[in-house]
C-alpha cells in the first residue's frame, strides 16, 4: 500500500491573509484537500520536509497543525486517491498546454522559452500520479527545444550489430515510445541491455552511454518518425512483418497520428494506459509493458 502523508490544520479566521497564504502553499505544493482543512500528499522526504515546514509556519502565526504518516483503509483507496490528484492536475496542464501552442503560434522567444520550462518543471513536481495532459505537455514542449536549439552536429549513432551489456539512458516517466523501444531492444538489440532513467535537466552525459527518446539522443524521433522507429531502421529489422506492424501502432500512439489506423492500435493503447497507472516506476512498467509487446509480436506472426 502506498504512504500518504496527512496534513490536519486549524487557523483563526482572523487574520485572513494566513489562511490565503497556507491555501496558497498547499497549492503550490501540489497537495490533495480531501476535507476542510484536511490536506494529503505523496509520502517521500521532499514532501515530509515541506509539509513540516508549513506546519510549523502555521503554529508560529498562531494556528495549530498536525502532521501524520498514514495509508488508506477505508472510505478512500490509493487508486481513488490517485485519480482525484490526476483530476487536481488536468486543468494546470490544460492550461499550460494551452499557453505553450499559443506561443508557438506567435513564435516564442528564447525567454519565453525558459518561463515555459520552468512553469512545466515546477507542475511536473506536483504531478504525482501523471495526470491527463502531461505527455501532450512533454510532446510540445520537445518540439519547442527542438525548433530553438536544433542540433549543431548529427548525434554519431554507433552500430547496433553486436551489442551486450551497453546502458540505455532515457527520460524517467516511461511510456509508450519509450517501453516499445525498450522492449526492442531488449528482445532483439542488446539482450544484456542496462536501462538508466534520468531527469533530463540534470543528465550529463558520459562516453558509452546510450541515449534513446531524448533530446541531442544516439536514437530518436527523425521527422516524423517516432524513436521505435528509427530503432528498427536501425537494427536491420523494418523487413519483419510483425515488427512493422508494431511500428505503426506506436507511430500512431506516440505522435497522436492517424497515418496507419490498424485495428489493434486502441487495444494497445488501453492496456499501455493501464500498466502506466498500476505502476509508477519505471523498471515494473517495462516489465509487464514487455510480456505485452511480446504477446502482441507472437499474435502478429513473430517468432
Amino acid at each position: 500500500m502506498t504512504e500518504w502523508l496527512l496534513l490536519l490544520h486549524q487557523i483563526s479566521p482572523k487574520p485572513a491573509y494566513l489562511r490565503a497564504k497556507v491555501l496558497r502553499r498547499l497549492n503550490q505544493l501540489g497537495a490533495l484537500p480531501i476535507k476542510n482543512s484536511a490536506y494529503l500528499i505523496l509520502q517521500n522526504e521532499a514532501n515530509l520536509e515541506d509539509f513540516q515546514w508549513l506546519r510549523g509556519e502555521i503554529e508560529q502565526q498562531g494556528g495549530a497543525a498536525w502532521l501524520f504518516r498514514t495509508k488508506a483503509i477505508a472510505g478512500l483507496s490509493d487508486d481513488s486517491i490517485r485519480e482525484a490528484f490526476r483530476e487536481l492536475r488536468r486543468p494546470d496542464y490544460e492550461e499550460l498546454i494551452g499557453t505553450a501552442r499559443a506561443l508557438i503560434t506567435a513564435g516564442i522567444t528564447e525567454s519565453e522559452w525558459q518561463k515555459l520550462r520552468h512553469r512545466a518543471e515546477d507542475l511536473r513536481r506536483i504531478d504525482f500520479s501523471e495526470a491527463p495532459g502531461r505527455d501532450e505537455l512533454e510532446a510540445i514542449m520537445d518540439q519547442i527545444e527542438r525548433t530553438l536549439r536544433p542540433p549543431t552536429d548529427p548525434v554519431a549513432r554507433p552500430r547496433l550489430a553486436g551489442l551486450s551489456g551497453a546502458t540505455w539512458v532515457t527520460r524517467r516517466g516511461v511510456k509508450v515510445d519509450r517501453t516499445a523501444s525498450a522492449w526492442l531492444i531488449c528482445r532483439f538489440i542488446d539482450p544484456a541491455a542496462r536501462f538508466v532513467f534520468v531527469e533530463p535537466e540534470k543528465y550529463t552525459h558520459s562516453p558509452g552511454e546510450l541515449r534513446f527518446d531524448m533530446y541531442e539522443g544516439e536514437f530518436t524521433h527523425e521527422g516524423d518518425a517516432c524513436t521505435f522507429e528509427v530503432l528498427l531502421d536501425a537494427s536491420g529489422r523494418r523487413s519483419d512483418p510483425a515488427l512493422a506492424a508494431i511500428a505503426e501502432m506506436i507511430h500512431d500512439l506516440d505522435l497522436r497520428d492517424t497515418r496507419y489506423q490498424r485495428p489493434e492500435t486502441p487495444g494497445v493503447a488501453a492496456m499501455i494506459d493501464g500498466i502506466m497507472k498500476r505502476h509508477s516506476d519505471d523498471v515494473r512498467r517495462l516489465e509487464d509493458s514487455a510480456a505485452l509487446y511480446d504477446s502482441l509480436y507472437a499474435s502478429l506472426g513473430g517468432k
